[in-house]
């Protein structure tokens, strides 16, 4: 009885709770602009933004698929990269120091001034998107996972080692459990720098037509003072940085959940 109690009680705070403050911000944002008569091509009100992504959904939708195909390509191509990256970090002290500074280069350059040169190099529109996406989300995977690679218990490595563990069952079986949690951490900040990656690069680019995503949607109902439409596309990419990071929560917590302190209730 107890335990359920506070599963309700868990369950409550982390939906109702932000829903409810969710709900609130939007009733407050309709009551300003109604009150005040804001005209929808400065700030549409909620109601007007939610018919306008009902009316556009197809134009909006469609728009929202090409987004989301960059971001999961991105996503899957710097995950890649980044386990691969950490796992020679790791097996070198020297490797680690000759290199780390350019994965920090890739972190502090802005996207904005390399990508003309990636979509100019590469021909195909769509790669040059998911490189240019890539870039961003490389560098969270990088470090968590190597941390988590170098986070171990020393008792525990000195043990493979008086046991003639190799290399690759001391990674196997010590490094890669131990970081884990660093690399699932690394996840879910590079889901969401993915999708922000692809919405920069979409910027860039600039292109149109039935490939064009949610970025060229955005820029094309700012010319056209669509501010709704604007808005809508706007909803529509929040909500997509919410799911994956709640899909990347929920993936977390089921690889987690039966024996790392993060995840573990108290009875």
């Amino acid at each position: 009885m107890t335990k359920k109690i506070k599963l309700d009680t868990e369950l409550f705070a982390k939906i109702f709770i932000p829903l409810f403050i969710g709900l609130l911000f939007l009733g407050t944002w309709e009551c300003v602009v109604e009150y005040l008569n804001i005209p929808p091509y400065l700030v549409p009100s909620p109601v007007l933004m939610f018919k306008t992504l009902i009316l556009d959904w197809t134009l909006l939708s469609s728009a929202l698929l090409v987004t989301l195909k960059i971001t999961l390509l991105s996503f899957l191509l710097s995950t890649v990269i980044g386990v691969a990256i950490s796992f020679l970090f790791v097996q070198s002290r020297q490797i680690e120091r000759a290199l780390f500074p350019y994965a920090v280069l890739l972190q502090v350059t802005p996207i904005v001034a390399v990508a003309p040169l990636i979509i100019i190099w590469v021909q195909n529109t769509t790669l040059s998107l998911v490189i240019c996406s890539s870039l961003v989300a490389l560098f969270p995977i990088i470090s968590n996972t190597t941390l988590g690679l170098k986070s171990i218990d020393k008792d525990l490595l000195s043990f493979f080692e008086l046991q003639r563990a190799t290399r690759i069952q001391i990674l196997l079986r010590l490094r890669v459990p131990s970081a884990l949690p660093y690399f699932l951490g690394g996840l879910r900040i590079s889901s969401g720098l993915s999708l922000i990656g692809a919405v920069v690069a979409e910027f860039v680019a600039g292109t149109g037509g039935s490939g064009s995503g949610l970025a060229y949607q955005i820029l094309q109902a700012g010319f056209q003072l669509n501010i709704p439409r604007m808005f809508a596309a706007l909803l529509l990419i929040s909500i997509t940085g919410i799911a994956l990071f709640a899909t990347m929560a929920w993936i977390t917590q089921r690889l987690l959940k039966d024996w790392h302190s993060s995840e573990l209730t108290a009875e």
